[in-house]
């Protein structure tokens, strides 16, 4: 499935992410260069997470260096594709985009992008190729 980069230039995907009963939709930057992917802290509350120091705490590093962030699971639906279990960083700060990035969102999509045309592919692996 094929989707237009944003009016700002960035391949920004409709979300849908989940945590037991609770949902909610959001735009997520696409990040190749992004090791985790980052969910900034009040995504996270709305969607009932509480935060535990006692969890690990996750080092961001580049231009995310600083906040702490803990690992929080959720499950993640992308179009009309089945709903997959994503695994964040979820900061306790909300400087923080929202961020699919190689692990694990990269590892459940196949993504291509297409600057010239301004548009990204999104194929759940083990589909098609886009």
């Amino acid at each position: 499935m094929r989707f237009p980069y944003s009016t700002g230039g960035k391949p920004l995907l409709p979300i849908v992410l989940s945590l037991g009963a609770k949902q909610l939709a959001a735009e997520a930057l696409l990040d190749s260069g992004a090791d985790v992917n980052v969910l900034p802290g009040r995504l996270g509350e709305a969607l009932g997470a509480r935060w535990d120091d006692r969890k690990t705490t996750i080092r961001l590093a580049g231009t995310l260096a600083g906040p702490p962030a803990m690992p929080l699971l959720v499950t993640g639906r992308v179009a009309d594709f089945p709903a997959v279990r994503l695994a964040f960083a979820w900061c306790r700060t909300d400087e923080v985009p929202l961020i699919l990035g190689q692990t694990n969102f990269f590892m459940e999509f196949d993504i291509c992008f297409f600057r010239s045309t301004r548009e990204f592919s999104v194929v759940p692996v083990g589909s098609q190729t886009p």
